[in-house]
């Protein structure tokens, strides 16, 4: 056995060991066969809780073939040990080009799936455009980020969204605790892995305080750091002061920062005149989805010349002296440049994923084109698996309760 497959073998058992409610979600698939022979095409982070997810999929009947979302997110080990040892269909490695990237995604429509599961939207939005020969098999997708729920929306509002998506990104028990505790903790697991640089003492901006912001700055103001939060919505930017943030525009955080976190899902957060601004030695990483929203055309055009100074940071000479480091080309630094978010946190993330799947395959027809919540009982159920695989029980309304909360006659 090769080094490298021992190593994705024993990545997954580790993973299917820390997520029981995947592990409970699985033991009935087998029993129940709800996706037997329903195809699934899946463009999401090929590592070792996606694995996980797409090996429940399969216990329920499925088949599956995985491509990655991101050209650096792959972990080729695990990928290897899902090609060999599992026999999943599997089209991605880390590292791909544009061209293998895409070529992958177009794999996944070959399959002609039944039901996408996407991280971005990309597959989808290639079954609505350049391969509208996929679109009439497909009975509808579930999408896994703050991003692709974006993209989909606008579609959606555009008439241009041609069969249900449910929007599992909007799942309390995903956005909730993904979106926070995840990318709060997989972003520093990259900045430590790629810099092997302190956090406490240093002074950090955080572009963005949706969920993902939030996790940053708490984590961030956790470790000991000064930290500035940068909004475009005045309501957020209200709530991170009130939680004790210093706010500022971008061109006044980057003057005194030593490290810039980007969190927006939007484009050109950082951009020229951020980089003419910043400090000598400001570190950017970005844990959006898509890696433009740290400009590296711009950071390419301000410089005089660049060079690789660490396995995952580029450094950028400006013509005044100064020297900007970025973070695995601008690309999501949580897989980039770390394993992700932590395996606990993905259990009831792609429970929900697991849960979606199986609630589409049943209810399409019933659904219409258009973005869907996951229903709250599933969400319920999911958060009732969690504490009971954390031993942890809760109160339950007495029946008197329960009419008191339901009704209006009664108000004291």
């Amino acid at each position: 056995m090769s080094e490298l497959l021992n190593k994705g073998i024993l990545r997954l058992d580790w993973a299917r060991g820390h997520m029981p409610v995947m592990k409970a979600i699985g033991e009935r698939f087998r029993r129940e066969r709800p996706l037997e022979g329903v195809k699934i095409g899946m463009a999401l982070h090929a590592e070792a809780k996606t694995g996980v997810l797409a090996l429940t999929l399969a216990d329920a009947g499925a088949k599956v073939r995985l491509a990655s979302c991101n050209p650096l997110s792959t972990d080729d080990s695990v990928a290897l040990a899902l090609r060999e040892e599992h026999g999943m269909d599997v089209r991605a490695r880390r590292g791909e080009t544009q061209e293998e990237y895409y070529a992958n995604l177009n794999g996944i429509l070959d399959l002609g799936p039944d039901l996408v599961i996407d991280d971005g939207a990309d597959l989808i939005a290639m079954a609505h455009t350049s391969r509208r020969d996929a679109l009439g098999n497909i009975k509808g997708a579930c999408e896994e980020t703050t991003t692709g729920v974006s993209r989909l929306k606008a579609m959606a509002a555009a008439g241009r969204l041609e069969f249900p998506v449910i929007s599992v990104n909007d799942a309390k028990m995903k956005f909730l605790f993904d979106n926070r505790y995840g990318t709060g903790q997989s972003a520093f697991d990259g900045w430590m892995n790629a810099t092997n640089l302190v956090i406490a003492g240093k002074r950090i901006a955080v572009a963005g305080y949706g969920w993902c912001g939030k996790g940053i700055a708490m984590r961030a103001k956790g470790f000991g750091a000064a930290v500035t939060v940068c909004e475009v919505d005045p309501i957020k930017a209200i709530e991170a002061k009130m939680d004790g943030f210093d706010v500022s525009r971008m061109i006044d955080a980057v003057a005194s920062a030593d490290a810039v976190f980007t969190v927006t899902g939007c484009k050109d957060v950082l951009r020229r005149e951020h980089f003419e601004a910043m400090k000598d030695g400001c570190v950017m990483g970005n844990a959006g989805h898509f890696d433009n929203e740290i400009s590296k055309a711009d950071l390419e055009a301000a410089s005089v010349s660049s060079s690789r100074v660490r396995e995952h940071v580029d450094e950028y000479a400006m013509p005044d002296g100064r020297r900007l480091c970025l973070i695995s080309e601008g690309r999501l630094m949580n897989l980039a440049a770390g394993q992700g978010h932590p395996v606990e946190i993905m259990d009831t993330s792609f429970a929900a994923q697991a849960l979606s799947a199986e609630h589409m395959i049943l209810n399409h027809s019933e659904m219409g084109a258009g973005v869907h919540g996951l229903p709250e009982r599933i969400d319920r159920a999911i958060a009732e698996m969690k504490l009971a695989s954390m031993g942890v029980e809760i109160d339950r309304l007495t029946e008197s309760q329960e009419r008191y909360a339901s009704g209006w006659e009664e108000g004291t």
